[in-house]
């Protein structure tokens, strides 16, 4: 929370350039960048940690989008991401949730308030991936039962499926991608799904080409069973009727997650599918110094990937700069000489 001082009868607030909504991969490349073009930068995120979604839900996933990297867990990209994130000075605000944003003439600034307090800020770059998210749950017999007793939505740790029989739900990238990671640790490892798998098209050859048992289209878990932890999951075919038992000590349910940009979506952004529309020329939401990237800015040709949203957060991040100082370079140059004027900048400053 910034802190405020009263100057005669005039209350001087700790304003920042910049305040980034979003503690992921995304903002913290925003924030770095913010850096290194001088901003005075604060992170919000609603999660006590760096990471985002990343962190919260997916630390021992591949991923598989990073430049220079052919494949890394995320929570080794995040550990880099936030060490990157904050080494131009950004000051981060953890478990605090953006609520209600307002304009104050008279000061020049926005007021920002969250549920811990208020921030002031000149312009604010929107990082919120897809907003709060709880995942899709499973409607079937026992599942609810057995959540924390082998059901799990979320997998913090590879190690808890060492030589278990596991079950994973769900035909995505995240399905199949545990599938790949689960299998040389497991005991046993199935997929089960009602459709076509819908995940990276190499993912999927390296799935049919693994150990993997796999059951689908039209396979669905219908009942899970167990004492007092989980011991076997039925599956049954919905067109035949056919009716499989799986011994299992684990399932994994990965159907997808219930997004929601909460608060955000009273703000007078033009909303579309859960997103905040942008002109992804400036990465501008049309609210004059308030910007957007990564997958919660939608725009035509849109492609939701953390490569794309690291590039859309260098446009915002540059047209912040010109929105506070219409006389600044737009295009600041070579990242390396970006990085000499800031630290000429501090010298001269000290």
């Amino acid at each position: 929370m910034s802190g405020a001082e009263v100057i005669g009868t005039m209350v001087q607030h700790d304003v920042f350039d910049t305040t980034i909504i979003g503690g992921g991969p995304v903002g913290l490349f925003a924030a770095f960048y913010a850096g290194m073009r001088g901003l005075k930068t604060k992170i919000i995120d609603s999660l006590p940690e760096l990471g985002g979604q990343l962190i919260a839900v997916y630390p021992e996933k591949y991923i598989y989008d990073i430049a220079g990297f052919p494949k890394i867990l995320a929570k080794d990209y995040v550990k880099g991401a936030v060490e990157q994130g904050l080494s131009t000075g950004a000051v981060p605000c953890l478990g605090e949730t953006a609520q209600t944003i307002e304009w104050l003439d008279d000061a020049g600034y926005y007021r920002l308030v969250t549920d811990k307090g208020e921030h002031y800020t000149r312009t604010v770059i929107i990082c919120a991936g897809v907003g709060s998210f709880e995942p899709k749950r499973l409607e079937a017999p026992g599942v609810r039962e057995f959540e924390g007793r082998g059901v799990t939505y979320l997998v913090r740790s590879l190690e808890e499926f060492r030589d278990k029989d596991v079950v994973i739900v769900g035909g995505g990238d995240s399905a199949v991608d545990w599938a790949l990671a689960v299998h040389p640790l497991a005991r046993s490892t199935t997929l089960v799904h009602r459709s076509k798998f819908r995940a990276h098209e190499r993912s999927v050859q390296q799935l049919h080409e693994s150990p993997v048992t796999l059951y689908y289209p039209f396979y669905e878990v219908k009942e899970v069973r167990g004492n007092t932890w989980l011991e076997e999951v039925v599956v049954h075919q919905t067109r035949t009727g056919e009716e499989l038992v799986f011994p299992a000590q684990a399932l994994i349910i990965a159907i997808g997650f219930a997004a929601d940009l909460g608060p955000l979506k009273t703000w007078g952004f033009t909303i579309e599918r859960n997103g905040i529309v942008v002109d992804p020329r400036t990465m501008s939401t049309g609210i004059p110094g308030i910007f957007a990237a990564g997958d919660v800015a939608v725009y035509p040709g849109k492609f939701k990937l953390i490569a794309t949203g690291v590039a859309e957060a260098i446009t915002a991040v540059n047209h912040a700069v010109v929105h506070i100082d219409p006389s600044a370079r737009l295009d600041a140059g070579h990242s390396t000489n970006v990085m000499e004027k800031r630290e000429h900048a501090a010298a001269a400053a000290n």
